[in-house]
């Protein structure tokens, strides 16, 4: 029944199929006479095979075009994501060059301006920028090397600066005879520890030229502490030096722990150096009237047989201020004025303090004008080495 059925459904398929390509006649006529062509089965199925070879072939072809365009077409997104790529890595290097460059610049202005702190300068301190990967933005970022250079030279030229002027005053404060270690000791500080960024990755050229500049500031700093000018401006006699001499009251020889200059009663007394007072009191010891001013760094003065003192201690005097008017108080022969050089507790002479040293007067002059001048017998009693404190 079943093979019944599908030779009758072949035959009707076949008989389709025949139906579709049978002969046909095509009739041409062309005015004088009728042509009859006949196109058989055959021929119209090569023609059919053929246009539906070409029609897969048209197919086939456009599938494949498509698939050229779309490899095409990616790798031109792959080109344009890496000209994206180059243009973002060029921008970056060159806000990173150019803010380099403007820090770099604004250290050097603030620090060549000479009012600038440790702390403010450090957190300036431009941070070192690695060179480029990329080679687009490595070739962008060299367009700045001429501003580079500059700044290069400009620092190369502060540091030689700091180190001339820092040689110049260790020179001049051994002199006088200070070691200048004593004016670099830091004070006692503390707190949370907050790193600078800017600081720990710093340009190495910068950070050099940051160590060379603190080291003379806390110098330069310290200087303000020296007593380096005469504390009598109107004219006085120097009338007793430093060391051992005859003791005026007992004609013994005894230590001296200052020098005397003499002068009229009321002679104005002025601070050799920036300080704080220490003591303005009656002293029992033989000074009479005295002003001690702590001037930092282990150093004082002392100021002797005032007539009147014109400071209270705590208080704050700047090098040059009056302080006191000279007198004849204490252990005193006559009008004058013992003055007196401490370091470290101890008397030492004061003649190379009052001695002009062009390096410290032209430090100090940023603070203070110089001052100029300077001076009976008397002083503290005292043994062959050991003085009143």
């Amino acid at each position: 029944m079943m093979t019944s059925y599908q030779l009758n459904a072949n035959a009707g398929l076949s008989a389709r199929f025949h139906n579709v390509f049978k002969p046909r006649d095509i009739f041409l006529h062309d005015g004088k006479s009728l042509r009859r062509f006949t196109i058989g089965a055959r021929l119209q199925m090569a023609a059919a095979f053929a246009v539906f070879f070409l029609l897969a072939w048209s197919v086939v072809a456009t599938a494949t075009a498509f698939r050229s365009l779309d490899s095409d077409m990616a790798r031109m997104e792959r080109q344009v994501a890496k000209m994206e790529a180059d243009v973002a890595a060029m921008r970056v290097a060159v806000n990173q060059r150019a803010a380099q460059l403007e820090r770099r610049q604004a250290f050097l202005a603030t620090m060549l301006r000479g009012d600038a702190d440790a702390g403010r300068l450090a957190a300036l301190l431009p941070e070192e920028v690695s060179e480029p990967t990329n080679p687009a933005a490595r070739a962008i970022a060299h367009g700045f090397d001429q501003v580079d250079e500059m700044q290069t030279a400009l620092v190369e030229e502060a540091r030689a600066d700091t180190r001339r002027r820092y040689r110049a005053t260790v020179g001049a404060l051994r002199q006088i005879g200070i070691n200048p270690a004593r004016l670099q000791r830091e004070a006692g500080m503390g707190g949370p520890y907050e790193p600078v960024p800017a600081a720990e990755n710093a340009d190495p050229q910068f950070r050099a030229l940051f160590t060379s500049w603190r080291a003379l500031d806390q110098l330069e700093t310290g200087v303000a502490s020296i007593p380096s000018a005469r504390p009598i401006l109107e004219s006085a006699n120097f009338t007793s030096g430093y060391g051992i001499r005859s003791d005026p009251f007992r004609g013994r020889a005894a230590m001296h722990a200052g020098i005397d200059l003499a002068g009229p009663y009321g002679t104005p007394i002025y601070a050799t150096a920036d300080g704080i007072v220490n003591r303005s009191e009656w002293n029992s010891g033989g000074y009479g009237n005295l002003v001690e001013i702590n001037h930092g760094q282990g150093i004082q003065t002392r100021y002797g047989h005032l007539s009147r003192l014109l400071v209270r201690p705590g208080q704050r005097v700047r090098r040059g201020e009056l302080i006191g008017l000279m007198g004849s108080t204490g252990r005193s022969t006559g009008s004058h004025l013992h003055y007196e050089v401490r370091i470290d507790g101890r008397a030492v002479n004061p003649v190379p303090f009052m001695q002009p040293n062009q390096t410290l007067i032209a430090l100090q002059q940023q603070r203070r004008p110089v001052l100029e001048a300077p001076v009976a017998i008397g002083g503290p009693a005292g043994g062959p080495a050991r003085t009143d404190r």
